[in-house]
């Protein structure tokens, strides 16, 4: 079997080899608009999933490390004041954008366990002159700010790669205030697909391995107190297997007494090979 930690480690190392490729790229040869992590444009995944007019507006870099499956940014309907969590955030593509949209009264996080990715995120908000952004090293299962500490969290294909989503899902109801919601991009599997089925169609560090089914995610998100779920594919990665938009809304009247455990597929319960369709998520490549 493999191990939590052999597969944390190989999650972190592949997107510090990621994030490593980019940062060559950029100091090597700066304006080139591909990199060993796969084609920009690779359909359902990368910065091809962004409005031009947001590309056109980011650091080159922020958009070549974009290894997610959508655009959380295009769902979270952010407002000028408010703060923000991305969790995974990578080479800050999203909380760059996040950042623009909450305006100067408002913050965005990103909180990232690679310290590739955090050197390169922190190098994308100096070249993009953001002062209202901070980076934290941390894991989304034990996320580094206060209870009821933002307004939004978002994520752009990272829960998948949890080795342990529930406790995930009920960080995420921790730290946002009530009336707060979630605006998700992730890789959801079908109902029928087992977690065995799953991790026939493609590594964990390619993010299908460890793809929650929807009714999975809803379960998870229920069980953390949260309301309002919706789980929505918007496109097609594999057989049986989908990038999707997760919504939810923590109510403001939420107690201890609403959370309550759940049972969520973990890798230590069946045979996950871990590198198999690695590179960028659903995708492949050098990385």
């Amino acid at each position: 079997m493999t191990t939590d930690d052999t597969i944390t480690d190989q999650v972190r190392d592949n997107y510090a080899r990621a994030a490593r490729s980019v940062l060559e790229a950029a100091e090597t040869r700066p304006g080139q608009s591909s990199s060993c992590c796969g084609p920009a444009d690779e359909a359902g995944f990368g910065g091809s999933l962004y409005d031009a007019a947001d590309r056109a507006a980011l650091p080159d870099a922020a958009v070549l490390a974009s290894l997610g499956c959508g655009n959380p940014i295009a769902v979270a309907d952010l407002h000028p004041g408010e703060v923000v969590l991305d969790l995974g955030s990578g080479g800050g593509i999203d909380v760059l954008l996040s950042a623009t949209r909450v305006g100067p009264t408002g913050f965005a996080y990103g909180l990232d366990m690679t310290d590739e990715m955090l050197q390169l995120a922190r190098r994308n908000a100096a070249e993009a002159g953001a002062t209202n952004v901070e980076f934290r090293k941390g894991r989304i299962e034990s996320i580094p700010l206060g209870d009821a500490s933002v307004d939004v969290v978002i994520s752009n294909c990272v829960i998948n790669l949890s080795v342990d989503k529930a406790t995930v899902l009920a960080e995420i109801a921790r730290v946002l205030r009530p009336g707060g919601r979630v605006g998700i991009s992730d890789i959801v599997a079908d109902d029928v697909l087992t977690p065995d089925d799953r991790a026939a169609r493609g590594g964990f560090v390619g993010c299908v391995a460890g793809a929650l089914s929807f009714s999975e995610y809803r379960a998870g998100l229920e069980a953390a107190g949260l309301t309002g779920i919706s789980v929505t594919p918007t496109h097609s990665v594999g057989d049986g297997i989908h990038g999707a938009i997760v919504k939810a809304t923590k109510p403001s009247a939420r107690t201890s007494a609403d959370v309550r455990s759940v049972d969520l597929p973990k890798p230590g319960a069946i045979e996950i090979p871990v590198l198999a369709g690695a590179g960028r998520c659903g995708g492949s490549g050098c990385c």
